[in-house]
């Protein structure tokens, strides 16, 4: 009773399209929670005044009139009654609108009103009624699936569904008084009022929080005692003298975090250990020692990375830094052929690799090891919760070393990261220069292409990111497309440009990312799928539209991707002057300061508002806006804990059982 084909008007096509939202049954498909509510207020054009994001009601009065101009542009225009006042609505790239758009018909126009031209310039036109004060759920979506097709879809799965699993214990529902588990989805989606979907987030937020720390807690319980089966008896002449061979010298941070780590490597306890380290810090050569600490061991290293474009990357500089060694070093991503994927496999499990990395399907479970003694993660957050069982079904629990580029307050890691020890990596390695970040407006662009004119002449190279990949039916902003049509008219194509965003296919950006390496493209337009894991030392400019819009670690990650050398590198913010979160990127580069203000300044966040992103990703809570809940769920999950009340409850006494079995 769980197949997406018992959905009516779901065919075949249309499951596929849903399946590239990770939608693959119909407890997917109703767990598939809208990322924001639109409060819909309906507007009077009489009273709007220039420049003002609109909602109104009006009646067609005329024949839309199409116009086509430059490649894959078109315009529909056409003028309505709204209120008893004439205006005129045109809308951008909708030409398959035009059959709808029926004089006398009544429709309702979202869009940007121009007083002086009398003029709506749509996003998106409505043609169901829409009751002023209503809440519209607004819904991620991809290829192949419009917003109306997946509210269909949804609501035809909460009509047949019936297997809501509550997490949340049951006096604890009776203590805050939440609603129930098939209320809160119900009410996620359909929500009559502000007040609906709070509730609904309060008791959704809580579940998934409540889920997170008692794996955290029951884990760090489980550490405490958790002890290795052999005892590692290194030789620390041989590791000093790894170090001294290398081309460059060692951070007093890098010495302190390889100090505990060794420490922790060589005692009887099992490490859990983050390792923390602001961008350019220098955490992959840390990560290469104790991978280094581990061989001399005689173990095996794995280290997921959470892109395939990241896992190559760490391919090729840890095998740099590692030639002059005998460790046999391998990739294992899932494009590769499966006839080289055989292979390696094959190798792992009889020994012949010391070193493999990949992405997390590395912990797949036809990947076995002969003698698995360390797991690095890199910026996969939270990778361990459920990683342990995964290993176990292997037979082992090695040392596990997470590392992260994004710094979090001292209160915020004692908490999310409370199983683990963590090690802090500040001090940038010699040679590198700090970045100037500079804030410009919109008005202000020729000179922020004057600069970019400036960088390209000195063989430079730079980065130019939107928050968005074509126009949004939601906010208006600049997106890539655009910016890449304006760069390629100021410079009348004498600087080489390119787009790369997350709809590409692999070998598409691939190929954008060698040329840009190569030097054959002089500016990059690109999403933020450019915010990890690329290194181009050549780029000395960042340029980040819409800046307003990202949060400041997604802004400490852009910026991290520029100032990889010791040439003068410079991040521009395209925004206000006067937002108080653009001014903390202009005042340091610390990211530890950054995400402390990050902290400070989201406060409770906006249930109507704008998702930011670079948060853990969790289907409703955010571990920043939502920590005062954060706080109260964890006194409740060590309560849990301590009286053992998770005895009652089947998920979490399945959980406790396959970690207890390890040792």
């Amino acid at each position: 009773m769980d197949d997406l084909k018992l959905i009516k008007g779901l065919g075949p096509k249309s499951i596929e399209h849903l399946h590239n939202l990770n939608i693959n049954n119909i407890s997917d498909l109703v767990n598939y929670y809208p990322y924001k509510h639109n409060l819909i207020v309906l507007d009077d054009i009489k009273n709007c005044v220039d420049k003002q994001n609109v909602i109104i009601e009006c009646i067609i009065d005329s024949v839309p009139l199409m116009r086509r101009f430059r490649a894959n542009m078109s315009s529909l225009t056409f003028r309505a009654m709204s209120n008893k006042k004439m205006i005129a609505v045109i809308i951008f790239n909708r030409s398959f609108l035009k059959n709808n758009l029926k004089p006398g018909r009544t429709i309702t126009v979202i869009g940007k009103y121009d007083a002086l031209k009398n003029t709506v310039v749509a996003s998106d036109i409505k043609f169901d009624k829409i009751e002023s004060g209503s809440i519209e759920s607004v819904y991620h979506l991809t290829s192949g699936v419009t917003s109306k097709q997946l509210t269909k879809y949804i609501n035809e799965g909460l009509k047949i569904f019936n297997n809501y699993i509550d997490y949340v214990p049951e006096y604890l529902n009776l203590k805050y008084k939440f609603i129930s588990k098939r209320d809160a989805v119900n009410l996620i989606h359909n929500p009559n009022n502000q007040n609906d979907v709070k509730k609904a987030l309060l008791k959704l937020k809580y579940e998934e929080l409540f889920e997170f720390m008692f794996k955290i807690n029951y884990l760090k319980k489980i550490n405490k005692t958790s002890r290795v089966d052999y005892i590692r008896n290194v030789d620390v002449n041989r590791i000093n003298d790894f170090i001294r061979s290398l081309p460059f010298e060692l951070t007093a941070d890098q010495n302190k975090a390889i100090d505990d780590i060794y420490k922790d490597m060589t005692s009887d306890r099992r490490m859990n250990r983050l390792l923390q380290g602001d961008v350019g810090t220098g955490k992959t050569i840390v990560s290469v020692i104790a991978a280094y600490i581990n061989y001399l061991s005689m173990h095996q290293t794995a280290l997921m990375a959470p892109t395939e474009v990241l896992a190559y990357q760490h391919y090729e500089t840890i095998r740099n830094i590692l030639s002059s060694t005998d460790i046999r070093i391998a990739l294992l991503v899932g494009s590769m052929k499966k006839k080289e994927k055989d292979e390696i496999v094959e190798k792992l499990s009889e020994g012949k690799i010391d070193f493999i990395i990949g992405t997390h399907a590395l912990l797949s479970e036809n990947v076995n090891f002969k003698s698995l003694g360390l797991v690095i993660t890199d910026e996969q957050h939270r990778f361990g919760v459920n990683q342990r069982s995964t290993l176990r079904n292997k037979g082992m629990l090695p040392d596990t070393l997470y590392m992260s580029a994004t710094p979090i307050p001292r209160t915020f890691a004692l908490t999310i990261y409370g199983d683990m020890d963590i090690s802090n990596i500040k001090t940038k390695p010699n040679g590198r220069k700090e970045i100037n970040t500079i804030i410009k407006t919109e008005k202000e662009l020729t000179d922020v292409y004057e600069m970019i004119k400036k960088e390209v002449e000195n063989k430079h190279q730079v980065y130019v990111v939107s928050p968005l990949i074509e126009e949004s039916d939601a906010i208006d902003l600049t997106n890539v497309n655009e910016i890449k049509r304006n760069i390629d008219l100021y410079y009348k194509g004498d600087i080489k440009s390119s787009i790369m965003h997350g709809k590409l296919s692999k070998q598409d950006k691939d190929k954008i990312m060698s040329d840009f390496k190569e030097g054959k493209i002089d500016v990059l337009i690109s999403t933020t799928v450019i915010e990890v894991g690329i290194d181009v030392k050549n780029a000395t400019m960042m340029v980040i539209y819409d800046a307003e819009r990202f949060g400041l670690a997604t802004l400490h990650q852009l910026r991290g991707r520029i100032g990889r050398n010791s040439f003068d590198s410079t991040c521009v913010l395209i925004g206000d002057k006067r937002n108080s979160r653009l001014k903390v990127m202009c005042e340091s580069n610390d990211g530890f300061y950054i995400t402390e203000k990050d902290f400070e300044m989201r406060g409770e966040g906006d249930l109507f508002g704008v998702k930011q992103s670079g948060d853990m990703t969790f289907k409703v809570a955010n571990i920043k806006s939502d920590f005062k809940i954060l706080l109260q769920v964890k006194e409740d999950v060590q309560e849990f804990i301590k009286k053992k009340e998770y005895v009652n409850y089947d998920y979490y006494t399945e959980f406790v059982k396959s970690l207890e079995s390890i040792d």
